[in-house]
């Protein structure tokens, strides 16, 4: 059964981030001009909603969210590789947070989603991976991550080692390493939470394992 969508995340914090989804996408197909300005005041309301209850100045909130390039407005896409070693799963330590996660990131626009989570586990941990299986597919406000005003999905991959070398920092990351699930550092609970990596020695050690999803 699946969770109801208000279930991990505040439901007025769901209701504003669809509210401003709505606005830029009536923005976008609109041509009457009064209809425009109409969807630009929901707009501001929505980013004063989600300022609000964020407790954060509104400019960051316009800085956190982009406009979608005009279009119709969907989630972003986060990506992240799960890469295991005897037991072991590599792990980052963010510069940004000083928290560690499995490497990854939002996916670039003209590449695939393995080609994509192959050159972040490179580019972050120096590792030459194949993208093997998607695990999980996860919906963020459904699931025990923080709360975000910015909306999108989590792609999980389980990733194979081209070789096996000695792993090494890139410009996002100050560490890396290799931890067993009993000992994880202090996770970056943003980018990925303890199950996620559960899952992944789990779906390692199940060859008929399905994808997870929402």
């Amino acid at each position: 059964m699946r969770q109801d969508p208000t279930a991990m995340e505040d439901t007025w914090l769901a209701r504003a981030k669809r509210l401003l989804a709505l606005s830029e996408t009536g923005q976008h197909f609109t041509k009457d001009p009064f209809d425009r300005e109409r969807y630009d005041e929901i707009a501001a309301m929505a980013r004063a909603m989600l300022a609000d209850l964020g407790q954060v100045p509104i400019s960051r909130i316009e800085g956190l969210i982009t406009d979608h390039a005009g279009g119709y407005a969907t989630p972003s896409i986060d990506i992240r590789g799960a890469v295991i070693r005897d037991d072991h799963i590599l792990l980052v330590r963010e510069r940004s947070d000083g928290r560690w996660s499995m490497p990854g990131g939002f996916a670039d626009i003209g590449s695939s989603p393995a080609e994509n989570i192959e050159r972040e586990v490179w580019e972050e941990a120096g590792l030459r991976v194949q993208a093997r299986h998607l695990y999980a597919l996860r919906h963020k406000a459904r699931h025990p991550y923080p709360a975000d005003a910015r909306d999108y999905y989590k792609l999980f991959f389980l990733c194979d080692e081209v070789g096996q070398d000695d792993p090494k920092t890139g410009s996002e990351t100050s560490a890396v390493g290799f931890f067993p699930i009993s000992q994880l550092p202090d996770l970056s609970l943003a980018r990925n939470i303890e199950r996620d990596i559960a899952e992944a020695l789990e779906t390692l050690s199940n060859s008929s394992a399905t994808v997870l999803f929402d």
